[in-house]
């Protein structure tokens, strides 16, 4: 069986990061190990969250797993916290990273033009250094304006402005990127992906939902990851994880007592297992 090793925060409560990427990586028949950098009494959209640091712990989970001679399959990092965070995933991808070991770096710092809370400017500079050491990276179109430090566009932009993001992106040393919330019209959502190797861009399009939710962004990283653990091309892997995405948000939407804070992606998992 493969095995992956994800890296984020446990919200407790909240439907992101490490409980959104276990259940759904573990769903689609992978062994899904995890590395908790944080744990929150619920995810930062609520108030008076409890926070309770990890740093502290993470080098000495890698050195036991060293030690146990663990060999992962795929690094996959999610949210950090902090710039010694960013230095320890460094230091994590070093020890277990290799040819044969496939590392996705989702850099969630930002959305809608600006940073998340606690985040700066110096902080998108470090982490385009742990974006350096990626097989893939999965940026919104906030993310990579900030990896780039270059200001955002909401809208008015074309296939050009994004491939120049795309080849830039690039530049900072992932072989893929795989560029999310591209919109041309009021209507269409997307995603373009970028091979480094072969210069070539695709693009894939769905109906835009005008509600938005928490965690999406990692339910995508985490159906995309596990997608192509299974071996699945990466443009079958990005189209399968923005389908899931949109499928969750309408067995979401289609009940009374919806939620705010995250989607029902539970009951979208039955569609993700019959596609794979």
């Amino acid at each position: 069986m493969k095995r992956i090793v994800t890296v984020q925060d446990i919200s407790c409560l909240g439907k992101c990061s490490l409980t959104v990427a276990l259940p759904i990586i573990s769903a689609m028949g992978i062994e899904t190990c995890v590395l908790p950098t944080a744990v929150l009494s619920t995810h930062t959209a609520f108030k008076d969250f409890t926070f309770r640091d990890l740093t502290q712990d993470i080098s000495s989970i890698a050195n036991h797993w060293e030690k146990e001679k663990f060999h992962f399959d795929v690094i996959y990092t999610g949210y950090l916290g902090s710039f010694e965070q960013l230095d320890l995933m460094k230091d994590f991808i070093q020890k277990f990273g290799g040819k044969d070991v496939l590392t996705i770096v989702d850099p969630c710092m930002a959305d809608n033009g600006k940073l998340y809370s606690g985040f700066t400017e110096d902080f998108s500079k470090a982490m385009a250094g742990l974006c350096s050491k990626a097989t893939i990276i999965v940026p919104n179109m906030t993310e990579a304006c900030f990896l780039l430090g270059i200001p955002y566009k909401a809208s008015g932009y074309n296939q050009e402005y994004v491939a120049d993001i795309l080849s830039k992106l690039a530049e900072l040393g992932p072989q893929k990127i795989v560029l999310k919330g591209i919109s041309f019209s009021e209507d269409k959502m997307g995603i373009a992906a970028y091979d480094s190797k072969s210069q070539q861009i695709s693009w894939y399009f769905h109906k835009k939902i005008p509600q938005s939710f928490h965690g999406t962004g990692d339910i995508f990283a985490s159906v995309l990851t596990g997608s192509l653990v299974k071996g699945l091309s990466l443009e079958e892997s990005y189209k399968l994880a923005a389908d899931f995405v949109v499928e969750s948000i309408q067995q979401t939407l289609a009940e009374e007592d919806w939620h705010w804070y995250g989607v029902n992606f539970e009951k979208a998992i039955p569609f993700l297992v019959n596609k794979l």
